[in-house]
């Protein structure tokens, strides 16, 4: 997008502030490297923006959300050999019913059938 970018993280053993943070200033360093920033010129607002996502269909319905979203802007869809298919983790094939996120799915009355 032209004013901001939508990022789906699988859950990692940083913090998402911590990967805000790392992304933020590494792309500001790039963009400046390229000379599509001045060096002063403010890139990101500080902080970004997280939401926690705790079920496959909700991963789904963002990855849905930010797929579309270039297309109401009337950009081209957009495509990145970076990014990775959705697996439906942590519910994938082969994950363990058992698991602790299985059983609070369960408990919540969130689990797949």
């Amino acid at each position: 997008m032209p004013d901001h970018v939508h990022l789906l993280i699988r859950k990692h053993k940083d913090l998402a502030e911590e990967m805000i943070e790392k992304i933020q200033a590494l792309s500001r360093k790039r963009l400046v490297e390229v000379g599509m920033r001045a060096i002063e010129h403010p890139t990101w607002t500080r902080g970004g923006w997280k939401v926690f996502l705790d079920h496959p269909n909700d991963v789904w319905r963002t990855i849905g959300y930010i797929n579309e979203n270039p297309i109401k802007q009337r950009l081209p869809r957009q495509r990145w050999p970076f990014v990775k298919e959705y697996d439906n983790w942590p519910l994938h094939a082969g994950h363990s019913p058992t698991s602790p996120y299985a059983r609070a799915l369960r408990a919540a009355g969130r689990y797949p059938r």
